[in-house]
């Protein structure tokens, strides 16, 4: 933990290692990375910290459960949300804890917005999050007689267009 653990109030400790043990990672991060900052280390430095407490905590960590994906618990996620569902989408993003996810979202008409359905990780032994969630999308768009959008379900790519831009694009009227 390169010391940076030590330079931590007692407070500040019981505060990451509740956040570890409830399997909050970020906020974790957050609370040694606040209290350290004016010490000068980096978030990634921050991160490693909170990596080193789940080592050491790891028998005691009650990890949440993957969200499901079936079709039944992601319909009844959509159908929670306000308004109507124009669309199911299948995002990537990532972090330097978990590497690349996709994220699955509802896009929403009236309201306009969009609501969480669920984030998809590699799994041990599972599929790839790209072929897990675009199954799971494309089941749920099916579902709901809407389109699934997932413009780069083979590789990561944070910067792929989004679905609401592609229906306001000349091309694709």
């Amino acid at each position: 933990m390169s010391g940076w653990w030590g330079r931590l109030d007692e407070r500040t400790r019981q505060e990451v290692d509740a956040n570890v043990l409830r399997d909050r990672r970020m906020t974790a991060v957050k609370a040694v990375w606040e209290a350290l900052r004016p010490q000068g280390p980096s978030l990634s430095e921050a991160q490693q910290v909170v990596h080193a407490r789940y080592e050491a905590l790891a028998d005691r960590v009650r990890h949440r459960p993957p969200d499901a994906l079936d079709v039944s618990s992601l319909a009844a996620r959509a159908a929670a949300f306000p308004g109507r569902v124009a669309a199911v989408e299948a995002l990537w993003d990532g972090d330097t804890v978990h590497d690349w996810f996709v994220v699955l979202v509802a896009v929403m008409d009236d309201p306009d917005g969009e609501g969480h359905l669920a984030i998809v990780h590699q799994r041990p032994r599972g599929p790839r999050p790209g072929t897990a969630a675009a199954e799971a999308g494309r089941a749920l768009a099916d579902r709901l007689e809407v389109p699934f959008h997932f413009p780069s379900p083979d590789v990561p790519d944070d910067e792929a267009p989004r679905w609401r831009a592609s229906q306001r694009s000349p091309e694709s009227r």
